[in-house]
């Protein structure tokens, strides 16, 4: 059961590893960790676990315990950066390319995802944005009904075969269970169900820059990303590469973004990219076995001729 309106927390998450904003004389910790979800706090500046105040426009990305990076950082990053806007717009873009609409359809969000599914908002049967709990959650989206949910990264509060799309970003590169994590999408997904995975590319500039997110984590090649979600069901379908501009909010690169995200979409696969997308699909086999017929016992006769009369010989 989940509760996407009210931003519930799932209670298998361990709430020692979430973080408290800092609004004031908090009664319970547990209203705290849920201010994010409710947006009951009008304070712009939040205390990280390190103590330390993040949130602005210079905010520097450290990775937690478990890799993930704070959920602030990375809103502060695609929400108030020139260069984040910018990624955002180019990755979405790339995904829209893939799937146009989403009409009827539940589409889920894993990681930090909500920035790429709010063109669905409108024609989805429903849109769930779910956030692991080492990195945090916030309310999305803004000025509508919230849709964002914190939870595991393992044991998401979905049902079994709910989504007919999955998109993930920032979650399997920073997670130190991934195998378990695509299980779970796995579980997630109904038959035939499509998951799009947004990852670092190993060759790309976008994973040797620790002023971004994608600086953070397992950056992968194509091969050791189709190699993993094979091992777990799915079947790589297409893929894309994205994110060709340099990763550097000085101007001359900022105005000439564009040009290079143009150029690059007609590279090779190998060049330049700074993050790989690859749509995979869910395998579901056939039973395997010999099929047995259980014999059924013939039913007595003896009450035949009071169900239904029968004649007799003369």
């Amino acid at each position: 059961i989940i509760d996407v309106k009210h931003a519930w927390v799932d209670p298998r998450v361990d709430h020692h590893h979430l973080q408290r904003a800092a609004c004031g004389d908090m009664k319970s910790d547990f209203v705290g960790w849920l201010v994010f979800g409710h947006n009951i706090c009008n304070s712009r500046s939040y205390i990280s676990r390190e103590g330390r105040a993040v949130g602005l426009p210079n905010v520097s990305f450290r990775g937690r315990a478990a890799m993930h990076l704070d959920v602030l950082d990375l809103k502060t990053f695609y929400y108030r950066s020139q260069l984040g806007r910018a990624a955002q717009a180019a990755v979405r873009g790339k995904l829209l390319q893939m799937w146009p609409e989403a009409e009827r359809q539940n589409v889920v969000g894993f990681g930090f995802a909500v920035p790429l599914l709010r063109p669905y908002l409108a024609d989805a049967r429903r849109v769930i944005g779910l956030m692991p709990g080492p990195q945090g959650v916030m309310a999305w989206p803004a000025g509508m009904p919230n849709v964002s949910v914190l939870c595991d990264e393992t044991a998401w509060p979905l049902d079994t075969g709910v989504a007919d799309k999955l998109v993930m970003m920032h979650g399997l590169e920073t997670s130190e269970r991934p195998s378990e994590l695509l299980q779970e999408a796995h579980r997630v997904l109904g038959p035939g169900g499509r998951m799009i995975l947004v990852v670092p590319n190993r060759a790309g500039l976008w994973s040797r820059r620790d002023r971004t997110p994608f600086g953070y984590g397992r950056p992968y090649t194509l091969g050791q990303l189709e190699a993993q979600v094979k091992q777990h069901g799915f079947v790589p379908e297409r893929h894309l590469t994205t994110l060709y501009q340099p990763p550097s909010a000085k101007r001359v690169w900022r105005k000439t973004a564009p040009v290079f995200e143009r150029i690059g979409s007609q590279m090779p696969m190998g060049m330049a990219g700074g993050a790989i997308m690859l749509e995979v699909s869910k395998q579901v086999y056939a039973p395997r076995g010999t099929a047995t017929k259980d014999k059924v016992k013939s039913r007595l006769k003896a009450l035949d001729g009071i169900a239904r009369p029968v004649p007799k010989p003369v």
